[in-house]
């Protein structure tokens, strides 16, 4: 068996790690009998030689192995799934989802992460709510299943300990953009959910990680051969994230928007992610014979309230208490009784007479993110109720002086130079073919082999 120095030294002269060399790395990352310098040499060596395809599965199913591994009941054999998003702006599509996948008789452990940088995050999302307890053991998420079928939950202690330390160094060491380690990071914690299949939203675009579609490519074919190689059936969703999904960004109003799209009143582009990523789950788990079936079963649950009743009970087994959950679900509500509501709105106006031809979702994301709505460390706080409401869409003819853009705000308020900032972020233009056509955000799938 290698030592670490010798490990790190083949890594760093190009050569590929056996399994056994895998474990041994991991296993010291776990038991922390290796010291973080090493640990930093080795991510580097990674990051500047890369992996082979062996290599990146056996490091995920390392990391994967190195805590818990969920298990599940035998009757649910082939029916637990999850989603996974690489992250974008107003991207609220797992509080849709996870309820209508669970109301197509699906069970859905779904694991998700914190806000970070411009991207939003679904825990904090579902913190908006009072009460909502995203904090669940492995048994209490086994009882949230049995009972509705479906919870998002962070992170436990002993899920993938592997990665936390890993993720952590990653950053300091400038190595977060490793595409084999990307691909341990995601596939070992879907993996130690003993999931029947996964479903991977990789995003391209000015908003996105990737900012073109070869390169999110690139990401979709590891993640999906290391999920396929794990054995969970996986696929992939390639998606625009040049603007927002849907219209509001910011924790409070992305839950606002998300009810209203539970309660059959969602935007286009959101039920388009929906529809497609949930429609592929139903037909990796033979749910559905075919993807048009599956899309329309997760758009009948939305629109038929189904899966706003599993939203409800969800939040509920989770630690809302009943009267939120129900008023957060009635018909009428205001949702404001229940959600928090920033202290300060401000309206930006159209400059002129035209058609919007586009708004830049980076700005508005890193607008909103230095007034609170994000972090820029882990373990920071953030504010529920800063964001704002998009007031028109792309392919509108809109009037000069006409509101375009709702600021929810508190303190800081924002500068004469973020404002400035976020006017330039509306692109108007004349009519022209782009906006005439119907714009779709999913560009290519990617289905298991």
């Amino acid at each position: 068996m290698l030592s670490i120095p010798e490990l790190i030294r083949k890594k760093r002269d190009g050569g590929a790690l056996t399994d056994e060399d895998v474990r041994t790395f991991i296993q010291a990352v776990t038991q922390k009998t290796i010291q973080d310098c090493q640990t930093g040499a080795m991510l580097m060596a990674i990051w500047q030689k890369g992996m082979i395809n062996t290599e990146i599965v056996t490091l995920t199913r390392e990391m994967m192995s190195s805590g818990e591994v969920l298990s599940w009941p035998k009757e649910w054999a082939g029916l637990v799934v999850d989603k996974h998003s690489t992250g974008g702006v107003g991207d609220k599509v797992s509080l849709v989802l996870a309820p209508a996948l669970a109301a197509c008789g699906c069970k859905v452990p779904m694991i998700s992460g914190r806000g970070l940088a411009h991207t939003g995050g679904t825990l904090d999302k579902l913190e908006s709510i009072p009460g909502f307890n995203i904090n669940q053991s492995a048994a209490q998420i086994l009882e949230i299943l049995t009972s509705v079928g479906c919870c998002i939950v962070g992170q436990t202690e002993l899920l993938v300990p592997a990665d936390r330390v890993l993720y952590a160094l990653r950053d300091a060491t400038s190595t977060v953009d490793s595409l084999p380690l990307i691909t341990g990071s995601i596939i070992s914690k879907k993996g130690a959910e003993s999931l029947t299949a996964l479903v991977l939203d990789v995003k391209f675009g000015r908003a996105a990680l990737y900012k073109d579609l070869d390169s999110a490519k690139e990401l979709a074919q590891s993640l999906v051969s290391v999920g396929n190689g794990l054995g969970i059936r996986t696929g992939a969703v390639l998606s625009c994230m040049d603007g927002t999904i849907g219209r509001c960004v910011g924790n409070s109003l992305e839950v606002m928007e998300s009810l209203e799209t539970l309660k059959g009143r969602g935007p286009d582009d959101l039920m388009e992610l929906v529809t497609t990523l949930g429609g592929l789950l139903l037909l990796m788990t033979g749910l559905v014979s075919d993807q048009s079936e599956g899309r329309k079963k997760i758009s009948d649950a939305v629109i038929g309230g189904a899966a706003l009743s599993k939203f409800q009970a969800m939040m509920e087994a989770q630690g809302v208490a009943n009267e939120t959950a129900r008023s957060l679900c009635s018909a009428h509500t205001e949702d404001y009784s229940a959600l928090r509501r920033s202290e300060h709105q401000r309206e930006l106006k159209s400059p002129a007479d035209g058609v919007v031809l586009d708004v830049d979702g980076l700005v508005l994301a890193e607008v909103l993110h230095k007034l609170g709505a994000g972090r820029s460390m882990a373990g920071e706080p953030v504010n529920h109720s800063v964001g704002a409401e998009l007031l028109v869409s792309v392919g509108q003819r809109v009037k000069k002086g006409v509101s375009w853009l709702r600021l929810h705000y508190e303190s800081p308020a924002p500068t004469p130079d973020q404002i400035h900032r976020l006017e330039k972020a509306l692109t108007l233009g004349t009519d022209n073919a782009r906006t005439q056509q119907k714009q779709t955000l999913v560009k290519e799938l990617l289905l298991p082999r």
